[in-house]
């Protein structure tokens, strides 16, 4: 399957590891700056291989490769602009987080991927970790009962060298905030645990220490479903010193689950009334992983590879995309306006919050 890279910065090289341990025919990447690509090839010892064609224009590269399959990982403002390009090319995406800035774009990928009988994936990788699929196991199988409420918690620490690595990081045409850009990936585990179907969404955002961005760097919620749960976030890039924990809870009436380390990787309680055998191995289990991005990415792209040959739906599919960034944006909506949103979430962009945190 002929794979191509739109996009070398900071998680390019997740993508990379993915293609190779996938055995893709990885046939070309594609960056404004030639040095960006040559520094990622060169993490893999690809950079001396010159089947691997590099470009500077993304429909050039489609053109002239035709590949099966193109994930895109640049700056967060293009993914959809780049994405439906490729998709009225006739081409598979997968599609780094968040899927797009606003939540038109987002259901326009929907609405063209349908129509061309294109694949889509949202790159929300962690529902791949081996602990969130033991409690999606759970979920599935009724084992909490009713469902009370749950939370997610990403504290994280981002200093002023992280954004400027990269000058659209905070900035609302090309990020968002913490919510937006870091802790998404909890936003998105949340939400598919607890049911999907948001009713409401009460939000708090400030930004605290990062005022050299646009965007927040701390937000907080309450989310009501569908199903009577509730749910917290917290969400923030303002821990000291460094990295402490992503961390999902999920409270029901036969059971207790909690999910901990560095990026849901671990399970700290494991709790059900109804015991069965697994549960016992479960508890304390560990995924090693070497950062907070997790193990994921070669499973996502398995799975798309899958998902193309067979002709069905990715297992994260774009509506996964969408809700996850629907949930942000009407946290910021919230926030914006003092008062509950309710979803869905119709005409709302990132850059409606422009001036929201200006002094």
């Amino acid at each position: 399957m002929k794979y191509a890279l739109i996009g070398c910065g900071r998680i390019a090289i997740n993508h990379v590891i993915a293609a190779v341990n996938n055995k893709l025919e990885f046939v070309s990447v594609c960056d404004l700056l030639p040095k960006a690509m040559e520094n990622l090839l060169a993490k893999k010892e690809l950079n001396n291989d010159t089947s691997i064609k590099r470009y500077t224009d993304y429909k050039e590269m489609l053109e002239k490769e035709q590949p099966e399959l193109v994930s895109i990982a640049t700056e967060s403002g293009i993914h959809a602009e780049i994405a439906l390009y490729c998709i009225e090319k006739g081409v598979n995406v997968i599609i780094e987080k968040p899927m797009a800035m606003n939540i038109d774009d987002a259901q326009r990928i929907i609405d063209l991927a349908k129509e061309k009988g294109v694949k889509v994936s949202a790159c929300h990788q962690n529902r791949f970790n081996v602990a969130v699929q033991k409690l999606r196991k759970a979920i599935e199988g009724k084992r909490f009962g009713k469902l009370s409420h749950g939370s997610i918690h990403v504290r994280w620490n981002r200093n002023e060298n992280y954004y400027k690595q990269a000058p659209w990081r905070g900035t609302w045409a090309q990020d968002g905030g913490a919510l937006m850009n870091q802790c998404i990936h909890g936003i998105d585990l949340l939400r598919w645990m607890m049911g999907e179907d948001i009713v409401e969404v009460y939000g708090q955002t400030r930004q605290q220490f990062h005022d050299y961005l646009e965007a927040e760097d701390l937000g907080m919620a309450v989310l009501t479903f569908a199903n009577g749960a509730v749910a917290t976030i917290e969400g923030t890039t303002n821990v000291y010193p460094q990295n402490l924990e992503e961390t999902l809870y999920i409270f029901g009436e036969t059971g207790t689950a909690k999910l901990g380390g560095k990026s849901t990787n671990t399970i700290d309680v494991w709790d059900f009334a109804d015991s069965q055998l697994e549960d016992e191995e479960n508890r304390g289990f560990q995924e090693p992983t070497s950062n907070v991005y997790g193990n994921g990415h070669t499973k996502l792209f398995a799975d798309m590879m899958d998902a193309i040959e067979n002709n069905r739906q990715p297992y994260v599919d774009a509506v996964a995309g969408k809700n996850a960034l629907e949930t942000v944006l009407a946290i910021y909506k919230s926030a914006a306006e003092g008062k509950p949103v309710k979803l869905p979430l119709t005409n709302c962009s990132s850059l409606d919050f422009v001036g929201r945190f200006s002094k």
